[in-house]
């Protein structure tokens, strides 16, 4: 457990960074067109970032705020993704709200899992208006957040999803592997929420329920807010406080949407409100069940303390307070605060090898877009299609496309070499098989039935004895050394079709001649009569043609039916 007091410095200002905008995304789900509310943030329709799900409104009874009016239900896939572009390393915070609405008349709102970059987020009970917020370092060139469906006939939905960037200095006293699921941020004196533009990170600042306590407010007209988590003005103008120093300020907090088994990360936030003079002095510490745990607290005028504990474990009867020091002459107050609970590692995500090789396959088939978020994890809501190794960092092992109406050639996905079975059967692939499919080390099944595919089996393919192999209904497709009907290897047939009827006549033409001159060296010759050739050709045997006189040879024709056998 990590506990400290943060003072303002002068040294400490001058590192704190910019407030930083590079993402700043509001989607209004299940909405078309744009608009800009009342805190001046401007919100789109998701019809452009999300093919699947359904947009509904909710019933006009329950009708919260403009976004909160629509949403969009999924029915179909076990987990259904937004995808959002962001700066890899970035440090973001996500926010996704959930109004059931009755949107279905049936009064039955579902129960369903929320992930993120492939991390379980929370599970949601949509029983009533929920709204959930993250922060964490993002390992990727983009975020995903996916709702998925955990019972039967419960459809997961969502209203809005938020995504904005956080200086990198913001909540960074519990290392960059691991999330901050927010539970509770309060103002202690606030009237109305508190966020964007009077918070530039758009922080959501929500008034807290107090009871016997007294408001304040600060007569400071600027109040410097240069500590590591940089609170807006607007949440330190207001405070609470006890009516006298004999009593101390219960800091309950209200841990009902995580398990207690995550530890806690609790940052305090203390301003005075007044210029105390000589004699005056507010001093208190922080109690944990009863017992000190803080080093005095003295806020200052126009500037801010934060106090900011890491790691710690709460239970159900954990209780914190503010007790009043001896010498304090004034009561403990308080401004604000927030609680989050610290969850486990993330993920890496599945192996990037997998993930680029599955994206070529889903740039060829526009089918295959449907599908988004990380491809393996959470581990029970893999992609329907594919299946996963186990590994920390999860490797495809099996493609399974069996009627996905596929058309066109394969696309390169040799760097997925954990593959095991590929099943593309029953589409119409068309073009060559890939020889890279032959280079696959761990490949066992293959089958490639019923499609379109021409040409030869790799040889890679055809030898590999450890592969088994399936590659019939493919009409075009050269196996086992056949034939290949339609494609290059059919010239030999033809060459042979047109040679052998050719030799066949050159060689009658041979023979005919021969006896011809034979039959010319044992006749006499005549210089008339009418058995002598004259100038022309005289009657003929069929099929023969006689030159004139001093032709020396006849040739003949075959008939027309031996030339169109050949």
């Amino acid at each position: 457990m990590d506990n400290h007091l943060w003072l303002l410095a002068p040294l400490l200002a001058l590192c704190i960074m910019s407030v930083s905008s590079k993402v700043f995304v509001s989607i209004d789900c299940g909405a078309s067109g744009s608009f800009i509310d009342e805190n001046s943030i401007e919100w789109k329709g998701d019809n452009d970032l999300i093919s699947s799900g359904v947009a509904h409104a909710v019933q006009p009874n329950y009708s919260v705020s403009r976004v909160m009016n629509t949403l969009r239900v999924f029915t179909t896939r076990k987990k259904n993704c937004y995808s959002i572009k962001v700066e890899e390393g970035e440090k973001v915070l996500v926010r996704a709200g959930f109004n059931y609405g009755n949107y279905d008349n049936k009064s039955a709102p579902p129960n369903f899992d929320l992930l993120f970059d492939g991390n379980f987020w929370i599970t949601v009970n949509a029983s009533e208006l929920k709204i959930f917020e993250i922060v964490y370092v993002v390992k990727k060139k983009d975020i995903s957040v996916c709702v998925a469906q955990t019972n039967p006939r419960e459809f997961p939905f969502i209203s809005t999803l938020e995504v904005r960037s956080l200086d990198s200095q913001l909540y960074s006293k519990f290392g960059t592997n691991h999330a901050l699921l927010l539970q509770s941020r309060f103002g202690y004196a606030l009237n109305q929420t508190i966020r964007f533009p009077l918070d530039p990170y758009d922080r959501m600042w929500v008034p807290a329920r107090t009871t016997n306590l007294v408001h304040l407010t600060s007569d400071a007209s600027i109040i410097n807010v240069k500590v590591p988590d940089n609170p807006p003005q607007a949440v330190l103008k207001n405070a609470v406080a006890t009516q006298n120093t004999s009593q101390f300020i219960n800091l309950g907090f209200n841990v009902v949407d995580d398990p207690f088994r995550y530890p806690a990360y609790i940052n305090w936030y203390f301003s005075e409100v007044r210029e105390l003079n000589s004699s005056e002095l507010r001093s208190f510490r922080i109690f944990k069940d009863n017992l000190p745990f803080s080093l005095p607290i003295v806020p200052r005028f126009g500037e801010v303390v934060e106090y900011f504990i890491s790691n710690l474990s709460l239970t159900t009867e954990t209780n914190f307070s503010l007790n009043p020091l001896d010498d304090s002459t004034l009561p403990p107050l308080i401004n604000a605060a927030e609680l989050f609970s610290i969850r486990d590692a993330l993920s890496n995500g599945t192996n990037n090898n997998d993930v680029e090789g599955l994206a070529s396959l889903q740039n060829a088939f526009i089918v295959l877009q449907q599908w988004s978020g990380d491809p393996c994890l959470p581990a029970p809501y893999s992609w329907e299609w594919i299946k996963c190794s186990g590994d920390y960092i999860p490797r495809v092992t099996s493609i399974n496309l069996n009627g996905f109406n596929l058309t066109g050639p394969l696309p390169d996905f040799s760097k997925m070499d954990a593959l095991e079975t590929i099943d593309l059967h029953n589409n119409s692939l068309s073009g060559p098989i890939p020889k890279f499919l032959g280079t696959l080390p761990n490949l066992k099944q293959l089958n490639l039935s019923d499609n379109q595919f021409t040409g030869s089996i790799p040889r890679w393919l055809s030898r590999n004895s450890k592969l088994n192999s399936t590659y019939t209904g493919n009409p075009v497709l050269c196996v086992n050394g056949k034939s290949c009907p339609g494609s290059g290897n059919n010239k030999t047939p033809i060459i042979l079709g047109v040679t052998i009827p050719t030799v066949f006549i050159l060689a009658i033409a041979v023979v005919l001649v021969v006896r011809h001159r034979r039959r010319k060296a044992s006749v006499p010759s005549h210089s008339g009569g009418t058995s002598s050739l004259s100038g022309g050709m005289q009657g003929t045997n069929k099929g023969v043609v006689e030159l004139n006189r001093n032709s020396e040879e006849r040739f003949y024709r075959s008939p027309t039916p031996l030339l169109s056998e050949g």
